[in-house]
Order: C-alpha cells, then structure tokens, then sequence
C-alpha cells in the first residue's frame, strides 16, 4: 500500500507546477564561419546560464549558418562542424541547450542536438525538407526518420525543425500526441514581407492543437540574398502569445513557463488522447531520451517575458534592407565600404539612405557623374541629399568621356539614326568610373535599379546594372517612393522633396521621362505583381481590366529581360517571389502565352 501511495504522489507531482525557464538565442549566424559560429553559440550559453535559464535554444543550422548551399558537398566542411559541434557540447555544463547543425550518419541530415551538462544527449533530424522558393534541401539532406522526445527536469519536450512545425499531422502533433509538453522549433526562416503574420498563425495553431507549448526560435540577419527578420515567439497551451523577440535584432529571449498547466489544459481537450488513441499517419518512430532524472529547482524570481511590438508595413521592409545590405558588406569581406551613383533621382537616394542606416555614413561614397543631358537640378539634389545624410561626394563628369566614345564609335554608326545604343553608352561610362573606384579603394559598389526597372528590361548591362548589390533589386518603383517618405519621417527630411515629387527620367536625352518607355509605375506595378509574383495569364490580366496593349508589352518586356536579369547582382529579397533565387525561368524560351503569339 505505501509504495502504491508513493507511486500516486510522485505522479501527482509530476502535474504540478514545474517552471521552466527557456532562453531562445535570436542570433546572427555567418555562413562557413564555424569558429566563429561556435564562439556566438558558446558565449550566448554562458550569457543564457548567468539568467538562470533550464533550456537555451538556438536555430537552425546556426553551427554552420543558413543556407550553406553547396558547402555541404564538402567532407571537409561536414567534419569540421562536427568537431566544432563537440566544443559546443562540452560548454553546455550545468544548462540544457538544442544547436543547428549538420549530422552525418551514412548520409548528412539537418539536424538538432539536444545537450546537457557537457554531454550530447540526443540528435533530432529534420523530417520535411523544403524544396521550393528559395529552398533546396532536398539537394542537400536525407529525410530524417525518428521523432525522439527528451524528458528533461520532468518535462517531456519534443523538438522539431522549420518546416517540420507546418505540417498539421508532421513531428510537432506527433510528440504531442506522445505527451510532449514543450514544443521546440528552431528555425532559418526567410523574411518576406507581411510573412510574420501568417508565420504567427501557424504557431498559435500548433501550440493550442497540441494544448502544449511552443517555443520557435529563427535567425537573424542578412545572408546574400536572403535576411532572416527573428520575431521569435513562444506561444502557449491555449494559442495565446507569452514572449516575442523583436524584429531584424539579435535578442536573449527569456520566458518562464508553468510545465505543469499543460496538463490541465489536457484534461479540459480530448483531441489528443483520441488522436493517440488511433493511428497517427507518419511514418515515424517515437523514441524517448531521458536527459536527468531529477527536475531542477526553481528559477529565482519569476520574470516577465516581454512581448516586443514587431516591425510592420514600410518599417518593416525598410529594416529588411539595411540589416540586408549591411550584413552583405560587413559578412562579405573585403568590402567594409560602399560607393553609390547619385544621379538626383529617387532610387540612388533611396540606396545612399539605406546604406548610411546600415554601414553609417562616413562609409559611403557618393558620385556625381553629370552629363550634357543632366539638369542642373539633378545635381543640387544629389549634392542635397548627400549633405542630409552627411557623406562625401566626388564629381566625376562624363561629357569627355562620352565624346571619346562616340568618336571611336563614329565609322561602324555612321548612317544610323542615334537611339538606345548612343543613350546606353553613357550609363556605361559611369559604370566604368564607378567600378575603377571600386577596384581601387575596395569600396562595394551599390546598384540603384528597382525591381520595376529590373524587370522590364529599363536597364543597362554593365551600366547601371554594374556593381556587387543591389539594394533595390526587389523593390517595385511604387514602393521606392514610400519607403523614401517613410525614411523621411523617421529621421528629419534627407530625402529632397523635389526628388519625391519630380517626373523620373534616366536624363540620357533632352527631356527624357521613364514614361516615354514604360506604362505609368502605379499601372505598371500591379501588373508586374501578378505576372511575376502570381503567375497569372494574360487572359486573367486583361480580365482584370488591365489595358490589353499594356498588359502585352508588359509581358514581352518581362520575358525578353530574362537574361539581363541572369547578370545582375543579388539584392534583399523582400517579396515572396524575387527574381534569382525564387523566379527561375529559362533564357532560351519559346513559350508565349495565349494572346502574345504573333
């Protein structure tokens, strides 16, 4: 009878208040710096034990930063995170901590470590690898094919990785469904914007289905093309938010949760007891990993876990590309500084804006390059830009250049008429001035075209479209000119009026205007979004009450710039469908749709 009597309290016990302290480490991985990854993680633990913390979680692949792309074709590289993997281990003494890295077991997996007290207590491999958008896991890993759950101070905690969470009946219901009671999710997620909210929901569903807690820790920070805004959450039983990390910031995340309220919160919710019950269809094995038999004693001093308001709409956006565009410069070493064109106009404004608020201005370099087409008030509002964001300036004109050029080009144009070819020679004049700068000073030459401008074709190769970023790469021309109103109202007006308001033009002939080639921007832009973003025909375009003729030469101009786009530099990507790295067509193509064959 005793020991029956203690077999019923110590399960009473186990359904009692047990707090748990979880950290999650919003941190900023670099790509292939495994030494320097492994300092971040190490340092973030010490910095997670001196809060006292149970758990600290970092994210996905933050070992070896994400996405390693074809590094993982390296053996050399998968065995170096590994021995880093091992001194990540061995710091973890006295605090329990979930690490992003690569596993190697026959095949390479994506994977997560669940360690302890300086021991590796258990390896989860990722389950569903995506291989979509700007993913290509599938290139890379082997499916993972365990689910284990690890019993730490009495909690059951189940862990997953990324996609692995968005799939209703995928690990996440499954370790639920086997009692898990703390959902861990690491991530490498991708910003795009407005992303947030639909990421948000799909948490709330899992923890309020699972009737446990999630904790989803992302990166943060730029990686070539992609930026990763954090925004990690902790969501709990009932769906409802309990902590968030704040937007594009690298963050300590601390949330003390009460373990014991889940079950509860159980007893009140049949689902998952009738989904244990009957088949669970994933072909996975439920293992267990005890990690310590004892709970740890409570954190001292309950905390309150803050729940920071995120970056929404412009500001959003705007921090997309300075945390962007400043992560490329300062992981993409040697280039610690930049050089823009300023041409007077709203895109090179916009840039020189962005890269002051990500590399600070005494490290950019702005170039005036006035032709005989320039007006004179393109040039004070290049020169009263560059004075609001307080950078220095160079005045390189281009007019004896420019004449050097037609010169030489004189007997093989002679008996044509001068149109795209004479104008384009200028843009490519200041291409070269400003790579020679570049080259010379090792300053990262910033392009200025928007994603209106990119994906028409309104472009110069080896022209305007010369450099090493593109800051504005995924960024319709619309948005250029809210964001310049939005970066104006947060810091004092940088951004001339007369530049927000005065008709665009490439001024590379007298009274030139982007509308003598291209449809108006906010009848252009809409177009634009649901050929290439949404895929949609030309018979739904022109159903939609766009005028056929534009919708036409919309299409015939987004096609036929195929390969310019191939020999442009990467930019932030922002929406969910950015050329490069999402939109992949074909240069060599003869599909035309419906409507277009001629």
């Amino acid at each position: 009878m005793l020991a029956a009597a203690r077999g019923h309290n110590e399960a009473v016990e186990t359904h009692l208040a047990r707090p748990l302290r979880v950290a999650l480490a919003q941190v900023n991985s670099t790509v292939g710096d495994l030494g320097g990854n492994t300092e971040k993680i190490v340092d973030w633990m010490a910095r997670a034990r001196r809060k006292k913390a149970d758990l600290v979680v970092f994210p996905e692949l933050a070992l070896t930063g994400y996405p390693p792309e074809d590094l993982l074709l390296k053996p050399s590289f998968i065995r170096d995170n590994l021995r880093q993997l091992d001194q990540v281990v061995a710091a973890s003494k006295g605090i329990a901590a979930v690490v992003g890295f690569v596993d190697l077991d026959l095949d390479i997996y994506n994977a997560a470590a669940f360690m302890f007290d300086g021991e590796l207590k258990g390896v989860y491999h990722k389950v569903y690898l995506p291989n979509y958008g700007v993913f290509d896991e599938e290139r890379y890993f082997q499916r993972g094919r365990e689910c284990p759950i690890f019993e730490y101070g009495g909690v059951r905690i189940g862990v997953s990785i990324c996609e692995d969470a968005w799939y209703p009946a995928g690990p996440v219901s499954m370790q639920a469904g086997a009692g898990a009671e703390l959902l861990v999710n690491i991530n490498g997620s991708p910003y795009h914007k407005a992303k947030r909210v639909t990421r948000e929901t799909m948490i709330a569903t899992r923890a309020m289905d699972s009737r446990a807690f999630m904790a989803w820790v992302n990166l943060v920070g730029g990686q070539d093309e992609l930026v990763f805004d954090g925004n990690s959450v902790v969501f709990g039983p009932e769906g409802q938010l309990i902590a968030r990390a704040p937007s594009f910031a690298e963050e300590l995340l601390i949330a003390d949760l009460d373990i014991g309220s889940v079950f509860g919160e159980r007893l009140h919710d049949t689902r998952l007891r009738r989904e244990a019950q009957g088949p669970i269809h994933v072909e996975l094995e439920l293992s267990d990993v005890t990690v310590t038999e004892k709970p740890r004693p409570a954190p001292e001093g309950k905390r309150l876990a803050p729940v920071t308001e995120p970056l929404e709409g412009v500001a959003e956006v705007y921090q997309a590309l300075v945390v962007g565009t400043g992560d490329y410069l300062r992981k993409a070493s040697p280039y610690q500084k930049a050089v823009i064109g300023l041409s007077g106009g709203i895109d090179s404004a916009l840039t020189a804006a962005v890269a002051v608020d990500a590399i600070g201005a005494k490290n950019v370099t702005g170039v005036l390059m006035p032709s005989r087409y320039s007006s004179p008030e393109s040039l004070e509002d290049a020169g009263a830009l560059a004075e609001g964001l307080g950078i220095r300036t160079l005045e390189l004109p281009i007019s004896l250049a420019h004449e050097a050029f037609e010169e030489t080009l004189k007997v093989p144009f002679k008996g044509t008429r001068p149109g795209v070819a004479e104008e384009n020679v200028q843009a490519r004049v200041r291409g070269v001035l400003l790579m020679a700068l570049s080259n010379k000073f090792g300053w990262l030459l910033l392009t200025t075209g928007n994603k209106s401008e990119i994906a028409t074709g309104y472009c110069t190769l080896y022209g305007d479209m010369a450099g090493g970023f593109a800051v504005l790469k995924d960024i319709p021309k619309t948005l250029v000119y809210e964001l310049s109103r939005y970066r104006n109202s947060i810091n004092g007006q940088v951004i001339p009026e007369r530049i927000l308001s005065k008709a665009p033009s490439a001024e590379l002939r007298p009274g030139q205007k982007d509308s003598d080639s291209l449809p108006a921007y906010e009848v252009l832009d809409p177009i634009l979004e649901a050929y290439v973003e949404d895929d949609r025909s030309f018979e739904e375009l022109v159903a939609a009450g766009y005028p056929t003729e534009v919708v036409k030469r919309v299409i015939q101009l987004v096609d036929a710039s195929e390969y310019k786009r191939r020999q442009g530099a990467p930019g932030v990507k922002i929406t969910p469908r950015a050329f490069g790295r999402d939109r992949r067509m074909p240069i060599t193509n003869r599909y035309r749709p419906n409507g277009l064959i001629s």
